[in-house]
């Protein structure tokens, strides 16, 4: 180790982190705990698809039932049933009889229903021909997303990392719970937001403190494991649904385990950045420390040395009095950060890119996840494989960024989304079908995992946080518009698919504008 000219008032983060080893005991055991979080944040974030999902129905028509109803209709469906008879039915002559005589050729709105399974929402709360209420569910998590956003950042940056992933992986378990008893569509409603805007901060906090436990050049790596972890969780999703088909049940299933991580308080540490901005000297030694000793690596004496001061010069001054973790940068304007933002065309002209790119990444990548359960064949299967097709998806990513540059994969990865789109809407064989939408959300996922990593990498590092945050949140746009996309056609092919394309070709044209 090269610290013999370490003064023991300055050390480098980013070097001591590579002194106590990058990814050793500390690291795996830790990350191993975030990952059971990250796994069951994957399955609450999408659990609606299922809970929420499309099921088949018709008219009740009381004088032709069997007791108890059946949902495949006998012969007098031709006469009683227009069409498919979701949501009208011939109006009855005559009250009692079922025969053909006895219906006019008139119809009427049908006032109850028969539904193929009691599996989801809209069997409990009779939402058949009212398709917008159950794609609203998705929505409104979107738009909870959106709202805690800036709540979760403020609570993150005041009380710290872990305070905010405590609260995010134990809230949701008494919410979701307590959704799985609710009697009606508002109050159902009212906890899927509550549940969102309450948890979905919890993968940014992870995946901070996950790569803030290395430094710069290992944090790709920490990275990848994430997102892979979270399409695992996808996948367990499909599997539970198969499993436990009754959403009452499954979401108790899901959620009251979410109890355990509370031992987060025993056993995650706080992140050091944060402990240094806050001046906590003598807790950010302590657990650099920690680290070392588990990762059977010694420091020299200097480095001790250096520790032991930094520890007792707590005094709440902040890193830049006794601690290094960056390189020493130029000072900045202080005019606000809009101002500087809105004079430098470069910049804007990069949020604008950027934003579009981030709309389009999350509307494609969710309306496929969606609409996967619509796809034919078995949905869980179907939305199994939709989820572990990500995977091979971010390993291209991380192998093409490097390689042929950060604007070339991206525009790469849309434009071989959109032709895999546009082919849906021309294939006529199922397997086909399904094969374009697995490559289709391998593109997305590509482009999802290479606009994470080159929107950092876009902006300067004194307002890169708050423009990424930006561009993020406009982001949530597109996943707000992708639930509602089974309402263009009530299919993946065909309208919706034509709305996607629209976006992955537009996003590929408006990527010259970016001026790298």
């Amino acid at each position: 180790m090269q610290d013999e000219n370490i003064m023991p008032h300055k050390l480098n983060l980013d070097k001591i982190l590579v002194d106590i080893g990058n990814y050793g005991v500390y690291q795996i055991v830790v990350m191993g705990y975030l990952i059971a979080n990250v796994l069951s944040i994957a399955i609450k974030n999408n659990q609606y698809v299922f809970a929420a999902g499309p099921v088949e129905y018709r008219c009740k028509v009381p004088q032709c039932e069997t007791s108890p109803p059946k949902f495949e209709a006998g012969p007098w469906a031709s006469f009683a049933l227009p069409g498919k008879g979701k949501c009208h039915r011939y109006v009855p002559l005559q009250t009692s009889a079922c025969k053909a005589d006895s219906f006019s050729n008139k119809t009427e709105p049908c006032y109850s229903w028969v539904y193929a399974n009691n599996d989801t929402i809209s069997y409990d709360f009779n939402l058949a021909c009212q398709e917008w209420k159950r794609t609203m569910v998705g929505t409104l998590r979107s738009v909870a997303y959106f709202a805690t956003m800036p709540v979760i950042s403020f609570c993150s940056d005041t009380f710290g990392r872990r305070s905010v992933l405590i609260f995010t992986a134990v809230a949701p378990a008494f919410i979701g719970t307590w959704r799985a008893f609710c009697q009606s569509y508002l109050m159902y409603m009212t906890l899927e937001f509550i549940d969102a805007f309450l948890g979905s901060g919890g993968y940014s906090t992870i995946f901070i403190l996950a790569l803030e436990m290395v430094n710069l050049k290992n944090r790709t790596i920490g990275g990848t494991v994430l997102s892979t972890m979270y399409a695992i969780g996808l996948a367990l999703l499909g599997v539970s649904a198969w499993l436990i088909p009754s959403w009452r049940t499954r979401t108790i299933v899901l959620y009251a385990p979410g109890v355990i991580f509370i031992a987060y308080i025993w056993t995650i540490d706080e992140s050091v950045r944060w402990l240094i901005s806050k001046g906590r000297n003598k807790e950010a030694a302590n657990s650099i420390l920690k680290a070392a000793r588990m990762n059977k690596r010694r420091l020299s004496v200097n480095t001790e040395a250096t520790l032991k001061h930094f520890a007792e010069s707590e005094d709440g001054t902040g890193p830049n009095q006794s601690l290094k973790d960056t390189k020493n940068e130029p000072a900045t304007s202080k005019k606000p950060l809009y101002k500087r933002v809105l004079k430098s065309k470069v910049i804007m002209c990069r949020i604008l890119v950027v934003s579009f790119w981030w709309v389009t990444t999350t509307m494609v990548y969710y309306g496929l996840t969606i609409n996967s359960v619509s796809l034919a064949g078995n949905i869980y299967l179907n939305f199994c494989v939709t989820s572990l097709i990500e995977i091979p998806g971010y390993v291209v990513s991380l192998a093409t960024l490097n390689r042929f540059g950060r604007k070339s994969s991206i525009m790469t990865a849309f434009l071989l989304s959109g032709i895999s789109l546009l082919l849906i809407g021309t294939a006529t064989n199922h397997t086909t079908i399904i094969m374009l939408s697995m490559f289709g959300k391998l593109c997305i996922s590509m482009s999802y995992c290479s606009i994470y990593i080159y929107t950092v990498e876009l902006f300067p590092t004194e307002a890169r946080h708050q423009l990424m945050g930006v561009c993020s949140m406009l982001g949530r746009v597109g996943n707000m518009i992708a639930p509602q996309t089974p309402l263009l056609v009530g299919a993946l092919y065909g309208e919706s698919t034509v709305h996607f394309v629209w976006h992955d070709v537009s996003s590929l044209w408006i990527s010259y504008a970016l001026n790298s």
